[in-house]
C-alpha cells in the first residue's frame, strides 16, 4: 500500500528554485566570461588566467565531500541544510563582488599582487558556492518523501536554473558596456556583479524562509566519514549516478566551448546575416538604430557584404542559447508528469539516447544550414530538458537507497559526491575539448579557421557531445532504481520513519 506525504505548496516549490537561480548568477559567469574576464580585465596571460581557473575548482570538488560531512553532522532548529543557505548569503554576496573587482592601476599594485588577489578571490567564491550549493541541493531531498513531489520540485528547480542562465548569457555583458561609459570595463564588471549579487541576496533569503526539512533520518550520523563513504561504495545506483554526471557535465563544458567555435569559425556569416536581417536585427547605418535591441547589442552593424569583424555570429549563436534555455523552461514545465507515469530512469534512457542521435547529427549540417541548425538545437533542449529534473531526483533517491539499506541517512555525503563528480566532469571537458582538438586535428589557438581545425571543431560539436551523451545513457543502464523500486523503497522508508515517531510534519 502506498504511503502518501502532504504535498508541497506552490510556495515553497517556487522558493526553493529560487536557491539555485541565484547559484547561477556565479555559475554561468563562471562559464561564460570568467576567463575573458581574467585576460581582458584583469591583463593576466591565459596561462595564468587558466591556472586561477582550474586550482580552485579542484579545490572546490575536494571540499564538497568536507562540507557534505559538516552538513550531514549539523543540528539546528532549522534543520542541517536550510540553515548553510543562510549562513552564506552575504559572505556569498561581498566575495561575489570582490572576484569581479579588478584592482586599479593607481594601487600600484605588482603583477604578483595582481594575481595572488584574483586567485583568493576566486577560491573564495568557489568554497562559499560548495558551503552553500552542496546544502541547498540535499535540502530538496529531505523537503518531501513523496517521489512525484520530489520530481516536481525539481521541475520548479530546473525552469528558475534556464530563466537565471537566460538572463545571465543574454545581459551580462551588454550591463557590463552600458555602465562601463564614462569609466571602463572594470567598473562596468563591478556594477553589473553588484547587481547580480543583490538579486542573489533576494533569491537566498526568499529560499531560507519558504521551505522546510521534513524528513529526518531514523538513526542520526555518529558513524565516521569513512564509514559513510564505505557505506556508499555498495549503492549500486550512487555509482552509476557518479559516473553519469561526470559524463554530463563533462559534455556541458565541452560542448559550450565547442559550439561557440562551430558558429563562430564554421557557419557561413553571410548565411548567419540573411538570419538575423530576416528577424529584423540588421542595419546598414554605423550609427545604429537607438533601439532596445541596439542598447543590448543584437543588432548587426554593416551589410551582407562586410561581415568579417561584424559581430553576426555573437548574435546568432545568442539566439541559439536563448531560444535553447527557452524550450528547456517549456518542456520541463510541460513534463513534470512522465516520471510518474514512466518512472525517472525510463524518462533518462530515452532523454540520452535521443539526445545522442540529435547531437551527432550536427555534424552533417552544411555551413549554410542555419535555420536548421536552430531546428536541431532546439530539438537538443527537447530531447534534454527531461532528463534535468529527474536525474537531480534521482541523486535524493540515492541517498533513500542508502538508508534502506544501511538504516542512516546520509544525504549531504551523497550530495557532496555527486558535487565532487560535477566538478570534475566540467573540468575534464574543457581540458578534453583541447587536447582533442590539439591531439587529433593539430589545432593551433593563433590559427582557428584553419581547415584541420574547422574539421576538429565540426567533429567535437556532435560526435564528441554525441558520445558523452552516449556515456549518460550506459550509465542510466546500469542504475538499477526503476519506477517498481523507487515505489517499493520509498514505502518501506515511509513505514519505518512512521514506527520510529519520525512521520512527516
Amino acid at each position: 500500500m502506498a504511503t502518501t506525504h502532504p504535498p508541497l505548496s506552490f510556495m515553497e516549490k517556487a522558493g526553493y528554485s529560487c536557491g539555485d537561480a541565484a547559484a547561477n548568477f556565479v555559475f554561468m559567469t563562471m562559464v561564460l566570461f570568467q576567463l575573458n574576464f581574467y585576460t581582458d580585465v584583469f591583463g593576466l596571460s591565459a596561462n595564468t588566467a587558466a591556472a586561477i581557473l582550474l586550482w580552485p575548482r579542484l579545490w572546490d570538488a575536494i571540499f564538497d565531500p568536507v562540507m557534505g560531512v559538516l552538513a550531514d553532522r549539523t543540528n539546528t532548529r532549522w534543520g542541517k541544510f536550510r540553515p548553510w543557505v543562510l549562513w552564506t548569503t552575504l559572505p556569498w554576496c561581498i566575495v561575489m563582488v570582490a572576484a569581479y573587482t579588478a584592482p586599479d592601476p593607481s594601487w600600484g599594485w605588482s603583477t604578483g599582487m595582481v594575481i595572488a588577489y584574483a586567485g583568493i578571490t576566486n577560491t573564495l567564491l568557489m568554497t562559499l558556492y560548495s558551503m552553500n550549493n552542496m546544502p541547498y541541493s540535499a535540502l530538496g531531498g529531505v523537503m518531501t518523501g513523496d517521489l512525484n513531489e520530489r520530481t516536481k520540485l525539481n521541475s520548479f528547480r530546473f525552469v528558475s536554473v534556464n530563466v537565471a542562465q537566460f538572463i545571465v548569457g543574454g545581459f551580462t555583458l551588454p550591463l557590463v558596456a552600458k555602465f562601463a561609459q564614462g569609466h571602463d570595463r572594470a567598473h562596468g564588471w563591478q556594477v553589473t556583479m553588484t547587481l547580480w549579487a543583490a538579486v542573489c541576496l533576494v533569491l537566498f533569503l526568499v529560499t531560507f524562509f519558504t521551505t522546510k526539512e521534513r524528513i529526518k533520518p531514523i538513526v542520526e550520523t555518529h558513524t565516521s566519514p569513512k564509514q559513510d563513504f564505505v557505506d556508499l561504495l555498495k549503492n549500486g545506483p550512487w555509482i552509476a549516478l557518479v559516473a553519469y554526471t561526470v559524463f554530463n557535465f563533462g559534455m556541458l563544458s565541452l560542448r559550450g566551448g565547442a559550439h561557440y567555435s562551430y558558429y563562430h569559425h564554421y557557419v557561413d556569416k553571410a548565411a548567419m546575416f540573411d538570419f538575423v536581417a530576416a528577424l529584423g536585427l540588421t542595419t546598414p547605418d554605423p550609427a545604429g538604430t537607438g533601439s532596445l535591441a541596439d542598447t543590448l547589442g543584437y543588432i548587426v552593424h554593416g551589410t551582407r557584404d562586410s561581415l568579417a569583424q561584424s559581430n553576426v555570429a555573437d548574435v546568432y549563436n545568442s539566439i541559439l542559447n536563448m531560444a535553447g534555455f527557452g524550450t528547456t523552461i517549456v518542456v520541463i514545465m510541460l513534463t513534470a508528469g512522465l516520471s510518474a507515469r514512466f518512472g525517472k530512469r525510463t524518462v533518462a534512457l530515452w532523454g540520452f539516447s535521443l539526445a545522442t542521435l540529435q547531437a551527432c547529427a550536427l555534424y552533417f549540417m552544411p555551413p549554410t544550414a542555419v535555420w536548421g541548425m536552430l531546428g536541431l538545437h532546439m530539438l537538443g533542449s527537447l530531447f534534454y530538458a527531461p532528463t534535468i529534473a529527474v536525474m537531480w531526483a534521482m541523486y535524493a533517491d540515492a541517498a533513500d537507497y542508502s538508508e534502506w539499506q544501511t538504516g542512516r541517512r546520509f544525504t549531504g555525503m551523497v550530495f557532496a559526491t555527486i558535487g565532487f563528480s560535477l566538478k570534475s566532469g566540467l573540468a575534464l571537458g574543457s581540458a578534453s575539448l583541447l587536447w582533442c582538438l590539439a591531439g587529433f586535428f593539430g589545432y593551433d589557438t593563433q590559427q582557428p579557421t584553419a581547415p584541420n581545425a574547422i574539421e576538429g571543431y565540426r567533429v567535437m560539436s556532435s560526435f564528441g557531445v554525441g558520445a558523452l551523451f552516449a556515456a549518460c545513457t550506459f550509465c542510466m543502464l546500469f542504475n538499477k532504481l526503476n519506477k517498481q523500486t523507487t515505489l517499493q523503497m520509498s514505502d518501506e522508508l515511509a513505514q519505518r520513519r512512521q514506527a520510529a515517531g519520525l512521520a512527516a510534519a
